[in-house]
């Protein structure tokens, strides 16, 4: 079967991931070609990659490549204009990572009735807000994650005890800081909490340049240095993969449009516990007091960060469970149910 993808958002290409930082979205893209070609099928991916070469049995093309006129299945990111692609095609999936609600704008729902593709979500919170057809096929987690733990290490980490956050600076970042800052360093005043964001780090190295809606964040987060704070620029798959490893928490304040929580399926893999706010779609990546707690508010939050901060039995639990074999997820599997799906067999 020739399958053709479909992106016009940053430059990137399989290999990014490991390499450096890219949106979760987009490391998506970028991860399920090549274990769709590893199925048989002849991959094509068209998007703003700097150079057309082939990457793990997928041929990547940059923006300056020949269009195709036809192929058996086309794979539309995010965008429904990008369904018209390719003018000859027997099958159209428009894969949704996002809030779905612009598939009801104007624009959108033309393309989806005039082209009729198959809506693909990423979680059932996801499709249950989309109200209509389609189905769900939940993203994989790169390997690097799934990683066992290296034998010269503890189960829990060591050093002082370390907390992650990796949440988008507009998703709830300030309530964090504040419950950070207040609750959880008191009863713990060795603990360091990392933030890795991209925005973020950028505007704490010149503060008086920063957008104007961060710069209130980062007045407090130049405050909270004094709590054991750190804007940290977040890094490709293998530098995240040791950083979850390594903390004994992944805060996360979650967010009622972030839809696929990529970087929680992430850490959940690599072992780390996460404390977070009981959104539907978070409550599909954390099994609640298996992997992690899903907390109603903030005093909840605050007393079990520090317990996981502190209880070695607790972190040891959890992570385990976190990172059992049968919990993990990777591309191999996600990339067979799309051939099912383009096969006719789902839908």
């Amino acid at each position: 079967m020739k399958i053709c993808l479909f992106d016009d958002s940053v430059p990137f290409d399989a290999w990014t991931p490991a390499r450096k930082p890219l949106g979760g979205a987009e490391k998506a893209f970028a991860l399920l070609p090549g274990p769709l070609a590893g199925r048989g099928h002849e991959v094509h991916v068209y998007n703003r990659c700097q150079y057309s070469m082939p990457i793990e049995a997928a041929r990547w093309h940059n923006p300056d490549a020949p269009r195709p006129a036809e192929a058996d299945a086309l794979i539309a990111f995010r965008r429904p204009s990008l369904l018209e692609s390719v003018r000859r095609v027997d099958r159209r999936l428009l894969w949704v990572t996002a809030a779905p609600e612009y598939l009801t704008k104007k624009p959108a729902r033309e393309y989806l009735e005039a082209l009729r593709p198959t809506l693909v979500f990423i979680g059932q919170a996801q499709k249950a807000r989309a109200e209509g057809e389609g189905v769900v096929v939940r993203p994989g987690v790169a390997a690097v994650y799934h990683k066992e733990r290296p034998a010269t290490e503890a189960d829990a980490p060591a050093g002082p005890p370390r907390a992650v956050v990796t949440t988008h600076p507009g998703h709830g970042l300030d309530w964090l800081l504040d419950l950070w800052v207040e609750e959880v360093r008191p009863q713990v005043p060795e603990a360091q909490l990392d933030i890795y964001s991209m925005s973020l780090h950028k505007a704490m190295i010149d503060p008086e340049a920063a957008p104007a809606e961060l710069k209130p964040l980062v007045v407090r987060c130049l405050t909270a240095q004094d709590h054991g704070v750190a804007v940290l620029e977040p890094l490709g798959d293998d530098g995240m993969a040791r950083a979850y490893r390594t903390a004994r928490v992944h805060l996360y304040p979650g967010h009622p449009d972030d839809m696929a929580c990529w970087t929680l399926a992430e850490s959940q893999a690599a072992g780390c516990p996460a404390v977070a706010r009981g959104f539907p779609a978070v409550a599909e990546r954390v099994d609640n007091g298996q992997t992690g707690y899903l907390v109603p508010d903030g005093s909840a939050f605050a007393n079990v960060t520090v317990e996981l901060l502190t209880n070695d039995g607790m972190y040891d639990s959890l992570s385990q469970a976190a990172r059992a074999p049968q919990r993990r997820r990777t591309w191999a599997a996600a990339a067979a149910e799309v051939d099912s799906l383009l096969r006719g067999q789902r839908g």
